[in-house]
């Protein structure tokens, strides 16, 4: 399946919630703008970093620029906090879309949307980010329960559940919601810790719900917004390429859900898969994990760029 999606002019991408934040690290380019400690020309100013993720996406084509939400971080109020210290107006958010139905994606839902202030947006979801339960065995008989994502949450929050398994065009077409995502490389296998059931049956967690967005950038090509890469990244991207028509990756961004001793032995092959993508900018993000983000870095180190709560990083024409 081919999906024609616009050009755009320019993409920024602000995080309002990831697992990492330093406000004294002065490293500001043309693509990176931190956010700054400073209220009343006073340090006072503070960002919160969560186990989490949520980011606002704008596109820009001329000089109309439109936005959208993409997840809703961990707690109730992280996301929000961050939006209100960087006094960030979300009442032109047009729409909303989300990766998955884990709650480090979910659990900031009802106070951003109260600050975005309408209702009856859409919420582009896969089907399957409904699940219950779904949990973390420890063992047989310790199972770690993951709060369930329900639609009724979503339309308390005020909004409108859109699902869909396939490619799902965003903003007339200049964002592409993924859908479900083809299992092909044969080391993204996801956790062998997390499980789900169905109708009673414990079954292996195979992630169908997991997703990512898609910009096709003007003259530099696709840009890929993952919140975890469940279904692996270097599927995610494969599967972009594959159904937007374009082979050229501009940035590679998002958790790659690489973190902890259980998925170390993924690290290498998909940072070989990475390098063979060869993205011009790679930013990991959230659930990466620390040795995984050391040795992208390592492999990568023109294209590599740290994301933080607050940042916001700019990709133009």
């Amino acid at each position: 399946m081919t999906v024609s999606i616009n050009e755009v002019d320019k993409i920024e991408i602000l995080t309002l919630q990831d697992n990492y934040v330093d406000l004294t690290s002065l490293d500001n380019t043309e693509i990176v703008t931190r956010a700054m400690p400073l209220k009343d020309m006073e340090v006072k100013n503070s960002i919160l970093a969560e186990h989490g993720f949520s980011a606002v996406v704008t596109v820009t084509k001329g000089e109309a620029a439109r936005s959208m939400l993409f997840d809703f971080g961990f707690s109730e109020q992280g996301a929000a906090f961050n939006a209100d210290a960087l006094s960030l107006d979300l009442s032109s958010i047009e729409t909303t879309a989300l990766s998955h139905g884990h709650l480090d994606h979910v659990g900031g839902m009802k106070e951003l949307m109260k600050r975005v202030g309408k209702k009856g947006l859409e919420l582009i979801v896969h089907p399957e980010a409904f699940r219950n339960p779904r949990y973390m065995k420890i063992t047989e008989e310790i199972k770690v329960l993951f709060p369930p994502f329900t639609r009724e949450k979503a339309e308390e929050a005020g909004l409108k559940i859109v699902t869909t398994k396939d490619p799902y065009k965003l903003l007339d077409g200049d964002v592409l919601f993924l859908g479900e995502i083809p299992r092909k490389t044969d080391f993204e296998k996801g956790d062998p810790r997390l499980f789900y059931q169905d109708d009673g049956v414990e079954k292996q967690e195979d992630f169908l719900d997991d997703t990512a967005l898609v910009v096709n950038l003007k003259g530099k090509g696709l840009v890929v917004l993952s919140g975890c890469a469940h279904s692996g990244i270097v599927n995610t991207v494969h599967y972009a390429r594959e159904v937007a028509g374009v082979e050229n990756i501009h940035a590679v961004m998002g958790g790659f859900h690489l973190s902890g001793p259980t998925l170390a032995p993924v690290i290498p092959p998909t940072v070989k898969g990475l390098k063979e993508i060869n993205p011009t900018y790679v930013i990991p993000t959230h659930c990466t994990g620390r040795n995984a983000i050391l040795e992208i870095e390592k492999a990568m180190p023109d294209g590599f760029i740290v994301n933080m709560s607050g940042t916001k990083l700019t990709f133009a024409a």
